[in-house]
């Protein structure tokens, strides 16, 4: 009986639990099929992409996470990207429509309609995985991505700027992204390895940081990528811990360090005279420079420069020997002034890189560096802070003829011996920077080629100070050790010893580049860049590129052609013609868009008329200045030359207006664009529907669009049947006249030009009324692009 009662009991609590999982299956079905994006945006069904756009950006600022603190935020936010993404795809929003889903798929059966519908469930119960714990929901990522998260804002502000010291290692992932889970394993071995090293890491999340990864020029998931200087490099091989170790190190500059032996060491020692920095040597066993080497040279560029010793080399022992490095260990030493012998040094298996930073940081400047632009004098000399903060520099105010002389050297011993944190020893070329020297030497006639010594105090950034001139100028002597060395006593008990008080101009920047060689720098590195993208990057980061060659190849050859057409031009109206055609029925030279074939040469009256491409598309119309209007005619190949003829004929008259522009669109290459056009102007031009028998084969040959770009609307001129054309076409027998006039003239010639011409006869008339004003004006909401 025990036994049956604990048999019972465990039925019932198996009962309950199979109770409770179908209670949270029928709750995931319900929040499936609760899913509407109309209403998730507060849309309409007939609302248009505009409406939604702006419903769209409305919602995701007031519920984006970072804004809104609200527990449901998230959940919310992610509804109605979800929404917007169905939505602002033509295709995903008729699925929706016809089927209720998203699908790319459409059902024409009953049967395949439930199909589609079971897996709209069952796509909507894995994605909101509240149960299954499914991977894929940004809700469950790894913490490791969601520690590097990037923000427009974040990327803009602090990863920009920060990829001038470090480079940036950025990966875009996204839901639903297969790859990006099987990249998962070493995008983590190599974050932990890189930041270790002092990379950048970021993660963007292209399904809630559209903007960002749109910015970045990312158009799939997942994509890797590389910021260095601000520039983005993508990342196009396979994702293995090696390739991604070596494209990190190619975002590097490979002048960074320069590789020293027996030879070349006094050169790169003594070069601190002239960039006027510490110098930097790494002793190591190794052939190649480590990565961490060449981060901290990047990172640090702008105040040391870097050199790298291989141990491996017979000449390098000797090196090693006359510093004492120990060749079984790495070993970093910094040299100044003395190249004989090093400032600092730091030796140690496995150096971490917060030890070389810290280490490199104590040793930023040299003992006595030289002022070369305000940047280090604001930070050699800062401005004070506090009666506690008070911070001395000494100057020495020399020639250059004399930096190696006995009172640079005894300045410089004077700077070696002094312990105090509270003062900093600098010295300036008099020669480089009058008027800052003349400005601390009250009698410059007295110190006249000589060297002077002034202790002064920044009190602001705008330059004022409060300082002491030695009296006497500086030699280098006891005397002159001993009365400086009073001073900074003194200065210790009584800060008022600096009486004199004066504003110091900017310093200029010594260091900078001519403008020939910033040019030629700037010039390098754009063809370092086109280099990269033709050679590395994708056909869709090259579009720009090839679109500026192709462009500017356009307009070259455009001019030469144009200028030989002239020329040809001049040298016939020198000749008197021999024989020229006058029309019976005008009476006046009748205007034609093309050169005659036999003479090649314009007649007078004639008309500029360009076609409306893609490359054109831009000026001519999206960007077209306000108050002028492109005035464009619709042909086929086949309609082309009469159609234009009489075009040319008809518009001549108003040529003599600045505000009007005259083009021909293509039918044949830009149907689509037309009929998108013409479903704005349906009462003037009706579209057939897309079962209609002749639906890609409607005629529009001899339509006149006027288009106003910069208000967006468009006037219609639609040709009407003259008798001549009905004729012809009565003809013809049984053929829809509706057709194309390709397809007709496959199946009979009877129509010939006259009643093509005729389809513009009344053109001149629906000039004058759009130059009225009279016209009846059809809007668009944005100008559609032309493929």
């Amino acid at each position: 009986m025990l036994w049956e009662g604990r048999e019972m009991e465990v039925r019932k609590l198996s009962i309950s639990w199979q109770f409770l999982l179908v209670l949270i299956l029928i709750l995931q079905i319900l929040s499936a099929l609760d899913f509407d994006p109309y209403r998730v945006l507060g849309v309409s069904r007939t609302a248009s992409q505009a409406d939604i756009k702006k419903a769209y950006k409305k919602l995701a600022r007031e519920w984006h996470p970072d804004k809104n603190k609200d527990p449901g935020a998230e959940d919310k936010f992610i509804q109605i990207s979800k929404a917007y993404e169905i939505l602002s795809n033509e295709e995903k929003r008729t699925n929706y429509d016809h089927y209720g889903h998203a699908g790319e798929n459409q059902g024409y059966q009953k049967q395949q309609q439930r199909e589609y519908r079971f897996h709209h469930f069952h796509e909507n119960f894995y994605f909101d995985e509240s149960f299954f714990h499914f991977p894929f929901n940004s809700e469950r990522q790894d913490s490791i991505d969601e520690k590097y998260l990037l923000h427009f804002s974040h990327y803009v502000n602090e990863v920009v700027p920060d990829s001038f010291r470090k480079p940036y290692l950025i990966k875009i992932t996204s839901d639903w992204c297969f790859s990006c889970i099987h990249i998962e394993p070493v995008w983590k071995e190599v974050v932990q390895e890189l930041e270790g090293l002092g990379v950048g890491i970021g993660v963007v999340h292209a399904g809630y940081e559209r903007r960002l990864a749109h910015h970045l020029g990312a158009h799939s998931t997942p994509s890797i990528l590389g910021i260095i200087n601000g520039k983005v490099s993508f990342f196009h091989n396979a994702v293995v811990r090696d390739n991604l170790r070596q494209f990190v190190e190619s975002l590097l500059p490979g002048n960074l360090v320069e590789k020293v032996t027996s030879k070349n060491y006094v050169r790169f020692l003594t070069g601190w005279q002239q960039e006027n920095k510490p110098h930097v040597l790494l002793f190591d066993q190794g052939s190649s420079i480590p990565l961490l080497y060449k981060l901290t040279a990047f990172a640090y560029k702008d105040y040391l420069s870097f050199g790298y010793v291989y141990v491996g080399f017979r000449a390098a022992e000797e090196m090693a020997r006359q510093f004492n490095v120990n060749a079984h260990a790495p070993a970093i030493l910094i040299f100044k002034e003395h190249i004989n012998k090093p400032a600092d040094m730091i030796q140690a298996r496995g150096l971490k890189k917060q030890v070389i930073d810290d280490f490199i940081t104590q040793n930023k400047y040299l003992l006595a560096a030289r002022l070369t632009s305000q940047k280090l004098f604001h930070e050699l000399c800062p401005v004070k802070r506090s009666h506690r903060q008070r911070k001395y520099c000494v100057v020495l105010l020399t020639t250059e003829a004399s930096k190696m002389s006995k009172a640079f050297e005894a300045f410089l011993s004077f700077a070696l011996a002094n312990t105090q944190d509270t003062v900093r020893f600098v010295h300036v070329y008099s020669g480089r920077q009058p008027e800052f020297a003349s400005t601390l030497l009250p009698n410059s006639e007295a110190f006249q080629g000589k060297s002077a010594v002034s202790i002064l105090e920044r009190r602001n950034t705008a330059g004022r100070v409060v300082y002491k001139t030695l009296e006497d100028p500086w030699t280098g002597s006891e005397s002159d050790r001993f009365v400086l060395l009073g001073y900074l006593d003194q200065l210790r008990k009584d800060p008022a010893l600096l009486s004199s008080e004066a504003v110091l101009p900017e310093l200029a920047d010594e260091l900078a580049p001519m403008f020939l060689l910033r040019w030629l720098y700037s010039t390098s590195d754009y063809l370092a860049d086109i280099w990269d993208s033709v050679f590395h990057n994708n056909w869709r980061e090259m579009m720009p590129l090839l679109s500026l060659i192709f462009s500017a190849l356009f307009i070259l050859f455009g001019t030469v052609i144009v200028q030989a057409f002239s020329d040809s031009s001049e040298e016939q109206e020198s000749q008197p013609p021999e024989k020229e055609e006058v029309p019976e029925k005008t009476g006046k030279t009748e205007p034609s868009f093309i050169k005659d074939i036999s003479s090649k040469v314009p007649k007078k009256g004639f008309v500029e008329v360009t076609e409306l491409t893609d490359v054109t598309y831009t000026s001519n119309l999206v960007r077209l200045r306000p108050g002028h209007m492109n005035v464009v005619l619709i042909l086929s190949a086949s309609t082309k030359n009469s159609l234009l003829q009489k075009f040319a004929f008809e518009v001549y008259s108003f040529t003599g207006s600045s505000c009007l522009h005259f083009s021909f669109l293509s039918l044949d290459k830009h149907r689509e664009w037309l009929e998108y056009l013409l479903e704005f102007a349906q009462d003037a031009a009706p579209i057939p529907n897309q079962y209609d028998k002749h639906f890609m084969e409607r005629d529009y040959t001899g339509y006149v669009l006027a288009l106003n770009g910069h208000k967006k609307y468009f006037c219609l001129f639609k040709p009407q049947k003259t008798l001549e054309e009905e004729e012809a076409l009565g003809a013809c027998g049984d053929l829809d006249p509706s057709l194309h006039l390709s397809e007709s003239r496959g199946k009979s010639s009877c129509v010939g030009s006259k009643p093509i011409k005729g389809k513009l006869n009344k053109l001149s008339l629906w000039m004058e009324r759009l130059l009225e004003g009279s016209l009846q004006r059809f809007y668009i909401p944005s100008w559609p692009e032309l493929d």
